[in-house]
């Protein structure tokens, strides 16, 4: 006989699976090369220019946790914090995804997620609800290494991104350099090292004009 703790862990997952399907204004980087697993596809249907879903940021930032975990500024738990950033955007599948930049956005964005976090966490078994729903409000806190390291790989993934498509995203929302200044810079709480490599890799994009100073 199946479980009822296995019924709610497959429905959970069945859930997580609507992550594939939203979309965030981050833009993926190799969408314009045609790769060997594109071959046998009609041209017609390879995205020339595509933004990144939920799920494949969370994976990306789970390899970015597990390649770049030596210049946290304090020795981290890899574990828990890959376990935080592939549990940080579940709540997006009732709530959406807020733009980073969205000021008016974010005024509802705690109450929307905090509703999220209620249904999607409480589709599991009591113990793994209060597992994921602890990983996410300390995600939300950033008051641990863990944590802080986690929320700055969150930030540079999508400045990276943007980054290495020549600011593709800035351009099209008329974002400054001050704004992503502003809104990165806590990078550094989490990696002094990671910073330093953003904040040269931001003044490269304003030298090159794929960013407004402005």
């Amino acid at each position: 006989m199946i479980s009822e703790r296995l019924r709610k862990q497959i429905e959970f997952l069945i859930e997580a699976d609507k992550m594939k399907s939203l979309y965030r204004q981050t833009y993926i980087i190799n969408d314009e090369k045609r790769s060997d697993s594109m071959r046998d596809m009609p041209a017609d249907d390879i995205p020339l220019k595509r933004r990144e879903n939920d799920a494949e940021h969370s994976f990306h930032l789970a390899l970015f946790a597990m390649t770049l975990a030596e210049y946290a500024n304090i020795p981290v738990d890899l574990l828990r914090v890959m376990k935080m950033v592939l549990i940080h955007d579940i709540v997006e599948i009732d709530a959406g995804d807020t733009y980073c930049y969205d000021t008016k956005g974010y005024e509802s964005k705690r109450e929307r997620e905090e509703k999220a976090a209620d249904r999607l966490f409480g589709l599991l078994p009591e113990d793994q609800e209060r597992e994921y729903r602890s990983l996410w409000e300390e995600f939300e806190a950033m008051n641990t290494a863990e944590s802080r390291f986690a929320a700055a790989l969150d930030r540079m993934q999508p400045m990276l991104l943007n980054y290495t498509k020549n600011g593709i995203s800035w351009q099209e929302h008329d974002i400054s350099y001050g704004q992503v200044y502003d809104r990165n810079k806590h990078i550094s709480h989490g990696s002094e090292a990671l910073w330093e490599y953003m904040e040269e890799a931001l003044s490269d994009a304003l030298d090159r004009g794929i960013i407004k100073e402005k």
